[in-house]
C-alpha cells in the first residue's frame, strides 16, 4: 500500500480497486456509447433519471464551480417549439451543405425529438459564485467545458443502465433559450433526447451512412 493509500485508509476513505475486468467493461461502455436517434416509447423510471443527474453532478468542474444547469422539458408546447426550432435550423443546414454531401445529409436522422419520451436541456451559468472564480479568469470558456463534462458523465451513466441519449445540436440557441424561459445569461450547451434505444450499434450512425469515419488515436495526438 502506498503512503497516499495508507493515509486515505486511516481517514476512512479507502480508494476502490479497479481490476482488469472492470477496465475491460469500462472500455465496452465507451465503445457502445452511441448518439441515439431512434427510441422506444416506454418511459424511464423517474428515480433512474434522478440518478443520472446525481452522477452527472460528480463531473469535474473548474474551481469546483458546478456551473451546469439541467432543465427537463415536459410541456407539449415547449417541445413543439423546440421541434420547430430544429426544423428551421436543419433546413438551413441542408441548404448550406455541399452538393456531394447533401444527399447523405438528407437521409440522416439527426434528432429523436418525436420518439424520445424525455427531453433534457443543458445550460451553464457563465459566472457562478460557486468556485470564487478559481481557474477561469484567463480561460472563462472552462465554464461551458465543465458543463460538457457533466453531459458526458450523464451520457455514460445512462448507457450503463441501457438508456440511450441523443445530442440535438442543430438548433438556434437564442430561440431555444427564450422557449424554455430560463434565467437571462445562461449559456445553452445542448439539448438531449433520452429514452430506451430502438436499436443498438457499436458503429456510429454517421459512419454507417458514409458521412464520416472515426480516426485512430494517432491522427488526433501530437508530441512536442
Amino acid at each position: 500500500m502506498s503512503d497516499a493509500q495508507e493515509k486515505n485508509s486511516r481517514a476512512g476513505e479507502t480508494p476502490p480497486r479497479f481490476d482488469d475486468a472492470f477496465r475491460a467493461r469500462f472500455e465496452d461502455l465507451l465503445r457502445w456509447r452511441r448518439d441515439v436517434r431512434r427510441f422506444r416509447p416506454e418511459r424511464v423510471d423517474p428515480a433512474l433519471l434522478d440518478r443520472f443527474l446525481a452522477l452527472a453532478n460528480l463531473a469535474p468542474s473548474v474551481g469546483l464551480s458546478q456551473p451546469w444547469r439541467f432543465v427537463w422539458v415536459d410541456h407539449p408546447e415547449r417541445r413543439k417549439a423546440v421541434r420547430a426550432n430544429f426544423e428551421a435550423a436543419n433546413a438551413e443546414a441542408l441548404a448550406n451543405t455541399s452538393p456531394d454531401r447533401a444527399a447523405i445529409y438528407a437521409k440522416l436522422k439527426l434528432a429523436g425529438l418525436d420518439e424520445a419520451p424525455h427531453h433534457l436541456a443543458l445550460f451553464a451559468e457563465p459566472d457562478p459564485a460557486q468556485g470564487h472564480g478559481l481557474g477561469r479568469r484567463t480561460m472563462p470558456e472552462t465554464v461551458p467545458y465543465s458543463a460538457a463534462m457533466a453531459a458526458h458523465a450523464l451520457w455514460l451513466a445512462a448507457r450503463g443502465h441501457g438508456v440511450g441519449v441523443g445530442w440535438v445540436s442543430i438548433l438556434d440557441p437564442a430561440a431555444l433559450t427564450r422557449c424554455l424561459d430560463v434565467p437571462p445569461g445562461w449559456l445553452f450547451i445542448g439539448y438531449f433526447c433520452v429514452g430506451y434505444p430502438a436499436a443498438e450499434h457499436v458503429t456510429p450512425e454517421l459512419e454507417r451512412h458514409g458521412w464520416e469515419r472515426r480516426r485512430a488515436e494517432a491522427a488526433t495526438a501530437l508530441r512536442r
